[in-house]
């Protein structure tokens, strides 16, 4: 076992692209050299290298690799092709099962050779997001200038150049020294392992591990505000990024000017993550502190004072950019800027934005009044729809588009709408991603529903529906803000009419017909996302699909609560005895459907020879009646009880009773019986479709 250390010295690599390329390299690396068994692999990113390390044999053991020619009764030209090929002679060759087999010794290999072999390829190879040419006459490409590469074996350099084809790759080749920071330890060092490279980095101010980067900005960010008796606002990503910018994080705080701190908090935290990879920070009541932490790359004589007094400055000189927007939007009160949006385009065969705002206002209406609003609320959600996109045309959201729906809400407020009003225009755009929170308030819950049930019913409309992992109008994103809304607030309506009051109107607006395959095609998508959904979360998926046998319930928490019904059933003993009946009546029907059926038509008490066969005819007319008025009063739970009930009478029926009696009418008789049983079972679910 040989430890392999490969490190690629760059100019500043982007923070958003170092991650991915250190686990690339250390994938690759693994294929590359999978002969030797690679093992303990672990990748290092940072601004300005990019490493792995890993566990690899020192050597490739000799192997036979076995070569299948031509059948020895082929021609003599075939034959000679062969051996031309592989450079080999007839007495080479054996014959095996009437071919002609051609066995190579392949002599072991050195794991430094197989190191110096493929290294170079993978680097010539490597793929990033965006890479750049440097120098003159090389066609090697990195994501920023590579300065070093360092590859070591076991401590010992492994030698090779990445100079090629006449390339001379700017003179790169493999060596053993780097250097620490840039500006607090520049000098170069030789690197002997991956664990001294590690430690000697460390000493002159280089962390190689993300991980403890973020740590350490974590910690340090955190110490820092509690000791002012604050707050940090988390924000993971940012953290991640900070990460990726520094090699020596150290945290520092500065304060805001009291000047700007009547401006929105959101704002605010926007400016500063967007523009300056400032965390933002809260007083202990939640509010927006007159404080924010950054971190430096590097360490200070003065403890960062005059870091901290440029980074005040530049933070001043931002918010009296976002100021001078604060200011200027509220001077055009939010209704004004409605008609404005008739000259933005929402997407070249839907429109503008402005049709789109009629849509959405009238059918937050529609929404409202299915939830059963009142007056009040409905003429709510209807204002609310109306202005929700209003924002779209002010400076604010033109600088900041991450707060779209945020700023329309501050400047409803201060245009004296409702506070409803003011909430569902903030809120419409909720939840933004899968762990961001719902609307709760009905008024913007209506809005937020309209907002998505437009875009989905517009897209499908035209047909830009989402393809393989290709998304790019966030539709599978909205089908699932509509379910999770649906869901957490209990709502209780036709789903299905909704969206077909939402293909109506983008259909009238743009002269297409909404036919009824459009609403089939929307209830379809929902109902495979609620799949989707109820798998991340670890439920039985296989159940929905059985309970979606019969179509979409447009009534979602309905469909669930039966779901979950079904869940609970088929965990019993009861439910699994009755499931593997159901699949068995439905195995021995599928196979003699094909001989002679269908063999759907009702049984005829007159042909039953058997007390468990009338035992089963009344058991499932009873348990069909029940179960039927069970649904029908929604108590699902009853309705499973119904049919699970069944069990002992179906064990005794497959027990005594042999379906295909020699007598031809008992037989079909038999047949019809357990088309019965199968239609009883099939006003539950189609049992055929859940595991086990």
């Amino acid at each position: 076992m040989a430890e392999l250390l490969l490190v690629l010295d760059s100019e500043e690599i982007p923070a958003r692209m170092q991650a991915a390329a250190g686990r690339e390299l250390v994938s690759q690396l693994s294929t590359a050299l999978s002969g030797l068994n690679p093992r303990n692999a672990k990748a290092f990113w940072g601004p300005r290298r990019i490493a792995a390390s890993v566990e690899i044999d020192m050597e490739v053991p000799a192997s036979t690799r076995s070569e299948r020619g031509p059948r020895e009764s082929a021609p003599e030209q075939a034959l000679a092709g062969f051996l031309r090929k592989h450079d080999a002679t007839r007495d080479e060759l054996v014959a095996e099962n009437g071919s002609w087999i051609l066995n190579r010794v392949v002599p072991p290999v050195k794991a430094a050779d197989r190191v110096a072999d493929v290294v170079p390829d993978i680097l010539w190879r490597f793929s990033w997001p965006k890479s750049m040419r440097w120098g003159a006459g090389s066609n090697f490409t990195w994501v920023r200038p590579l300065r070093g590469i360092i590859c070591l074996l076991d401590g010992t350099p492994v030698p090779f150049t990445l100079a090629r084809d006449g390339d001379d790759a700017h003179g790169l080749s493999s060596g053993v020294l780097t250097t620490g920071h840039r500006f607090m330890a520049p000098d170069p060092f030789e690197v002997s392992s991956a664990r001294q490279w590690q430690e000697t980095l460390k000493g002159r101010y280089v962390l190689v591990d993300a991980d403890e980067r973020a740590e350490r900005i974590v910690a340090g960010i955190a110490d820092m505000a509690a000791k002012a008796d604050l707050d940090v606002v988390a924000d993971a990503g940012l953290v991640d990024e900070v990460a990726g910018l520094t090699e020596w994080p150290v945290p520092l705080m500065g304060r805001i000017d009291d000047t700007f701190m009547d401006l929105p908090p959101e704002v605010m935290q926007v400016s500063m993550r967007i523009n300056q990879r400032y965390f933002a920070l809260r007083d202990r009541t939640g509010k927006a502190a007159p404080y924010f932490a950054f971190v430096a790359n590097m360490t200070f004589a003065d403890g960062g004072a005059l870091t901290i007094a440029g980074n005040e400055r530049v933070l001043r000189a931002r918010f009296a950019d976002a100021r001078h927007f604060w200011d200027l939007d509220r001077k055009i009160a939010l209704i004004d800027r409605v008609g404005a949006l008739n000259a933005v385009t929402f997407h070249a065969k839907l429109g503008t934005q402005g049709a789109r705002v009629e849509r959405i206002e009238a059918l937050a209406r529609e929404v409202a009044m299915a939830m059963g609003l009142s007056d009040a609320e409905i003429a709510d959600a209807t204002r609310a729809g109306r202005l929700a996109k209003a924002d779209l045309t002010t400076g604010m959201v033109g600088e900041f588009p991450e707060l779209q729906g945020v700023m329309g809400g501050y400047y409803a407020r201060h245009d004296g709408e409702s506070d409803a009003v003011a909430r569902a225009v903030a809120e419409h755009y909720q939840p933004r991603g899968l762990n961001d929170e719902i609307p709760r308030a009905p008024v913007s819950v209506a809005v937020a529903l309209a907002d998505r049930l437009d875009l989905l019913a517009s897209f499908f409309l035209i047909d830009e529906t989402p393809s393989g992992s290709g998304d790019p109008y966030g539709l599978r994103r909205a089908a699932l803000g509509v379910i999770r809304t649906i869901r957490d607030n209990g709502l209780r309506f036709d789903l299905e009419r909704l969206f077909a009051a939402a293909l109506d109107r983008v259909a009238a607006q743009i002269g297409q017909k909404a036919g009824h395959d459009k609403r089939q095609e929307l209830m379809a998508f929902v109902a495979e996302r609620l799949r989707v959904q109820l798998r991340n979360e670890g439920e039985r998926h296989d159940v929905l699909s059985a309970t979606l046998a019969g179509g979409l319930d447009g009534d979602l928490v309905r469909l669930l609560t039966r779901t979950a019904a079904l869940a609970a059933m088929v965990e019993t003993e009861d439910g699994r005895n009755l499931l593997a009946a159901g699949k068995r009546a439905a195995n021995i029907l599928r196979i003699e459907n094909r001989k002679d059926g269908p063999h759907d038509g009702a049984p005829d008490p007159s042909l039953y020879t058997q007390d468990e066969e009338r035992t089963l005819s009344a058991a499932l007319d009873e348990a069909a009646a029940t179960s039927e008025r069970a649904l029908d009063d929604e108590r699902f739970t009853d309705a499973m009880r119904a049919v699970a009930a069944l069990r002992p009478t179906l064990d005794s029926f497959f027990d005594k009773v042999t379906v295909n009696d020699s007598d031809p009418l008992r037989r079909i008789n038999r047949l019809h019986l357990l088309a019965h049983m199968s239609r009883t079972l099939g006003r539950i679910a189609d049992f055929g479709q859940i595991e086990g």
